[in-house]
């Protein structure tokens, strides 16, 4: 067998949403599984909501998946002529005829039809071609066009439940069906693997590419047919449908929320497909490797953000504390370039007052408490921020302690002459709090909203370290003050 030959062929009206990123995934698993040819082509012909940065957007989101094209972008507003030429060939062959019903008109008469869609109108009128009127395709009374898919076997589709459907607008620009049949054969694609909302456009592009066989328009003969995966749907906790529109679902707003590329990638591949084992956390070279599309499920694949989340959170941590430092810089050092597309949240400091020194120190223990890069900021921002900001409810725990004053004082003598090592403050603090008859965590919650303004983040005592006697105990001074007397 030849190397196959894939494509992935969105449309640029928006980011690459996450169904059309697995879309992808499987196509260029299958592509570099077997030697083949992973092609990008960009259908770009409703030229009124196309727009040319989403075509960038999904280069840039391709890329960040490590899923680059071996071919493309090809776009097929540059490919009008090739169109043309097959439209003049089917045209001359009979299996389109000019159609100048107006909607209204079809809808007037098919009101109480049993038989839905177009009513062939226009089919022995013998209309010619012209401005204002649609090009239609005859498609069979009789008998049935069978697709053969890898995914989901043989589904035949009735041609007496088939309309005569439009090829070309009356503007005389190609509709999608056509185009891509054009695109397919021009292209060698061997195998189409898409989503299965385009199932039902299949037998009306096998019946397209089988009258351009018969129309003759390759001179080198009849194209053999590509075979066919229609994968499935993707759906949310409610089981519904992802919505394309959604901006939520888009693959540049998990980038920028600090999911990894790898794990992200990870995840799709398990949208309708497992690896022998259920393993959830596959390689990329383990997902080359076993991936097969017969292997895809049938039913819908709920998108879980949660399964993801945590998925990413695994990968994060198996990072060395180098690789996890340099993957979150763009969100805690804006001023370093960022890969590709990334677009992270400014922090909530002065690009000034950070220093890479003490995130570096702290950087080992926040990577094990997060599961997305843009929740670092929030766990560090007391380190380089002037003026602490104190969360409202962590606040309110204080005030509502009836020993925070005393807890509070206590720590600023202590730690005014104990040795400024984390190991020596967690004995100075645990001495503390049996004076006061409280236990380790009772006892550091008071501190640790007084020094950070949270009652989480990362560990208490070697964050005092960093931050240095001198802060340490100023904030414990402002804190005793906000709180007033006993």
């Amino acid at each position: 067998m030849s190397a196959p030959r894939v494509r992935f062929a969105p449309s640029p009206t928006g980011e690459l949403h996450v169904g059309g990123a697995r879309t992808s995934l499987f196509n260029w698993l299958f592509a570099r599984q077997r030697g083949g040819i992973f092609v990008l082509r960009i259908e770009d012909t409703d030229t009124e909501r196309n727009r040319p940065e989403w075509v960038d957007g999904i280069l840039s989101a391709l890329s960040w998946l490590g899923m680059e094209p071996d071919e493309g972008p090809i776009l097929q507003s540059s490919r009008f002529d090739r169109y043309q030429v097959a439209i003049d060939a089917l045209w001359a062959s009979g299996a389109l005829y000019a159609c100048d019903c107006r909607r209204e008109d079809v809808d007037a008469r098919t009101r109480h039809s049993d038989t839905p869609g177009y009513d062939g109108h226009c089919a022995e009128r013998g209309l010619a071609r012209g401005e204002g009127r649609a090009l239609r395709f005859r498609a069979p009374a009789e008998g049935s066009t069978v697709v053969r898919d890898l995914v989901r076997g043989a589904v035949t589709f009735p041609h007496a439940s088939m309309e005569d459907f439009v090829c070309v607008k009356s503007s005389g620009q190609p509709l999608f069906v056509l185009a891509n049949v054009v695109d397919d054969r021009d292209m060698a694609i061997s195998h189409v693997i898409r989503g299965e909302d385009l199932l039902p456009t299949t037998p009306k592009g096998i019946l397209l590419w089988q009258a351009l066989d018969r129309a003759g328009a390759e001179a080198g003969g009849p194209i053999e047919l590509p075979v066919f995966a229609h994968l499935p749907m993707l759906v949310n906790a409610q089981r519904k449908k992802l919505s394309k529109r959604d901006a939520h679902l888009a693959v540049e707003s998990y980038r920028d929320q600090g999911y990894l590329a790898v794990a992200f990638r990870n995840y799709l591949a398990l949208l309708g497909w497992s690896p022998p084992g259920q393993a959830e956390k596959v390689g990329v070279d383990t997902l080359i490797r076993e991936f097969r599309l017969e292997d895809v499920h049938h039913a819908p694949a709920f998108f879980d953000v949660k399964k993801l989340a945590h998925l990413n959170g695994e990968y994060i941590r198996e990072l060395s504390v180098e690789q996890f430092v340099a993957a979150v810089k763009p969100w805690v050092a804006p001023d370093s370039p960022a890969p590709g597309g990334l677009s992270a949240a400014p922090p909530p400091w002065d690009p000034q007052q950070f220093d890479p020194a003490v995130f570096s120190a702290i950087a080992p223990a926040v990577q094990t408490r997060v599961v997305l890069l843009e929740e670092v900021p929030a766990m560090v921002d007391f380190f380089f921020r002037p003026e602490l900001e104190m969360a409202p409810e962590a606040w309110r725990r204080v005030e509502a302690d009836p020993q925070a004053g005393e807890v509070l004082t206590g720590a600023l003598a202590a730690y005014e002459a104990c040795e400024w090592q984390a190991e020596r403050l967690h004995e100075t603090t645990v001495a503390l709090g049996e004076g006061l008859g409280r236990n380790g965590r009772k006892t550091q919650e008071p501190i640790r909203v007084a020094v950070t303004g949270r009652t989480v983040g990362p560990p208490l005592f070697e964050s005092l370290e960093l931050l240095g006697r001198d802060e340490v105990l100023r904030r414990l001074r402002a804190a005793l003050e906000r709180l007033g007397p006993a």
